[in-house]
């Protein structure tokens, strides 16, 4: 364990908001040292919490916290956040099952208001809690830290834009800019200016000048306020923001505690306007592996301290992600037509190898996905074959527009959506458990599920073949199971499943890679006498329905399984055979999927065992709904 003196003595802020400057750089630097120690046992996202170390102790020393309402954007940056409130004796159960959140969480501490994994919330939650404190009559300080990445999306300025008018009284929005993207280096003119322009003297002044030009023509008004703003500007970058309203201070460097910790406390007496605090941040600051590193260390395993290097687990198979990128990439050196679209998450979804190959092919958004989609349907309209890759839990987010703007339209844009299913570590957030659902639900929606990365290159091709019609495929993260790809897959013809096995008693029919854990249902219950038949459905739409309707016939039960919540593949299947009256003759039917609540982070094993989607889970429910006891299916 790391020499911690100082931190030993805080167990909640409170325990440091007596402490002077150089007590807070002592701590902070304790900070840093108890997380890197911490993401090394327990991997996670590493990078972003060294950049906010200064920030979150000063954060913490400044505003009364809980009373004071901090709220973090995403969440990702948050572990030394909770090593300062009163987490730190649980810090080492990271990600882990029963153990701490990876992000901000409600039910975790009275320390995270509001909980946050996806990205441009705090800004609109931040304003809830002004507008409620407010309309309760209290005095409490509402603080938003958001990333430069993150108010790169829309919700984020829709905030900004409200918050003048829905609240009076005092909201600061902190803007942790670590990657350079909106003001250049800055030093020590740049914090002496930000230390003045948040301090009453400078306020005293402004607003007696304010005072005078009120009694001014409004054109010299106009004149004088805009002459202000442009003059404060032109040094700090602020005018973009002082148009939405807010008091802009900054740019200040984030890991200068001599600068950060008045300049927060001017700030946070700025009472008459919103307040944005413009905060330049280093990701990974403090660690030399992660400042070296080209993402910084966003997102780690297991680590050594002393050299960085990551305990990464060998695979025999490629991961589905890697499959996706390598695919797309054969498909498009011979077809110039298709484009790749990711908002902000190139190395996630693969496309950084799509991008390295044709980087003029390649459309990051940044977090944008409703924008995303919309760039995509204006893409297929004009004759492009745009492939759309995004997680299938942030998919949810441009919904609207898959709706609106590419199904109505019946644009041929193809959704690749990664990290379908359970995810393990990164819990109820990031879990892919809706998609077939929402995506189902849409007229003319062609949708997949690869069993295997083999499937996925199929499925890839398929849909570049689809021109009248949008496409998705869903594929889980992590590894595929080691079968052999083609060198360039054929089309699989819509809407036909394949035949895996053949048997007699029950059907079970896999959508998605629980494929496998189905294939040794099957030899469980043949070890007891039980013929099965198992089926890779590959659509979920449009549904083999020649093929269903055999196995409604010919078997005395039918199991559906499916990665993803009630409602999707299996009543789809439901569905049609009820209206075509194949559950007239007594046909037992079970639909396996998640269950119906979220589940929280543990390893995906665990996760998938919780949802009864394990191979004995399978065999059970086949053996419940031929009349035999489940419970002798389950091992003990």
């Amino acid at each position: 364990m790391p020499d911690t003196p100082l931190l030993d003595q805080v167990k909640i802020p409170a325990d440091m908001r007596d402490f002077d400057i150089a007590q807070l750089k002592q701590l902070a630097d304790e900070v840093r040292t108890e997380t890197i120690d911490a993401v090394s046992v327990t991997g996670g996202h590493l990078g972003a919490g060294l950049g906010v170390v200064e920030l979150t102790v000063a954060l913490h020393h400044v505003f009364e916290t809980p009373k004071d309402i901090l709220i973090w954007d995403v969440g990702h940056q948050c572990y030394p956040h909770k090593i300062l409130t009163g987490r730190r004796d649980r810090i080492r159960t990271l990600r882990m099952g029963g153990g701490l959140s990876g992000f901000t969480k409600r039910a975790e501490s009275e320390y995270d208001p509001f909980g946050a994994a996806h990205a441009s919330t705090s800004i609109s939650a931040a304003l809830g809690f002004a507008a409620a404190r407010d309309q309760k009559g209290e005095s409490n300080r509402v603080v938003a830290v958001i990333g430069d990445g993150s108010i790169s999306a829309g919700m984020a300025y829709e905030a900004m834009n409200n918050a003048a008018e829905a609240t009076s009284g005092q909201l600061m929005v902190i803007l942790n800019d670590n990657d350079m993207s909106i003001a250049p280096p800055v030093g020590g003119m740049s914090a002496y200016l930000a230390r003045q322009v948040s301090g009453g003297a400078y306020r005293q002044v402004r607003n007696i000048g304010k005072k005078f030009v009120e009694h001014m023509p409004r054109p010299f008004r106009n004149a004088a306020r805009k002459a202000e703003e442009y003059a404060r500007g032109m040094v700090v970058g602020g005018t973009f923001f002082e148009e939405l309203g807010f008091y802009y201070v900054g740019p200040i460097d984030g890991h200068d505690m001599d600068n950060l910790v008045p300049i927060l406390k001017n700030a946070a007496a700025i009472t008459d306007r919103p307040v944005l605090v413009h905060v330049v941040t280093q990701k990974g600051k403090g660690y030399a592996p992660a400042e070296s590193s080209a993402d910084k260390l966003h997102a780690v395993v297991k680590f050594d301290v002393v050299s960085g290097k990551q305990s990464k687990p060998v695979s025999n198979a490629p991961s589905y992600t890697k499959v996706f990128g390598t695919e797309l990439i054969k498909r498009a050196e011979r077809d110039p037509s298709i484009v790749a679209i990711t908002a902000a998450m190139p190395s996630g979804t693969g496309l950084d190898l799509f991008g390295a190959a044709f980087p003029d092919r390649t459309y990051d958004v940044g977090i944008a996905e409703q924008h995303a989609v919309t760039f995509a349907a204006g893409l297929a309209a004009d004759g492009m074959k745009p492939v759309c890759a995004i997680y299938s839990t942030f998919l949810q987010r441009g919904y609207d527009q898959v709706v609106h703007d590419v199904a109505i339209q019946s644009l041929p844009v193809r959704f690749a959506m990664d990290r379908a299913g359970l995810v393990g570590a990164d819990g109820s957030t990031h879990a892919g458990s809706f998609d077939i659902g929402f995506m189902g639900a849409l007229p003319g929606m062609v949708l997949m599920a690869a069993s295997d990365e083999a499937e996925l290159a199929a499925m890839i091709a398929t849909s570049l073949e689809i021109d009248d019609r949008p496409s998705a495929f869903r594929y889980p993260r992590g590894d595929g199971v080691g079968v052999d790809i083609p060198e360039l897959s054929a089309p699989l013809e819509i809407g036909k499943g394949r035949v895996v096995r053949e048997g007699t008693a029950v059907a079970l029919l896999s959508f998605g890679t629980r494929l496998q854990e189905t294939l040794k249902a099957a030899d469980a219950l043949a070890a007891r006498g039980v013929s099965a038949t198992v089926i890779d459905a590959r659509f979920a739409k449009p549904l083999d329905e020649e093929l269903i309707l055999r196995l409604a016939r010919e078997h005395e039960a039918l199991i559906t399984i499916e990665e993803g919540a009630m409602g999707g593949f299996g009543g789809f299947v439901l569905q049609m055979l009820a209206a075509k009256g194949a559950l007239d003759s007594g046909l037992k039917i079970r639909t396996l999927h998640l269950p119906d609540v979220f589940q929280d982070q543990d390893s995906p094993a665990a996760q998938y065992a919780a949802a009864g989607l394990n191979a004995e889970h399978i065999a059970a429910a086949a053996l419940q709904a031929l009349g035999v006891e489940a419970s002798r299916a389950v091992r003990a």
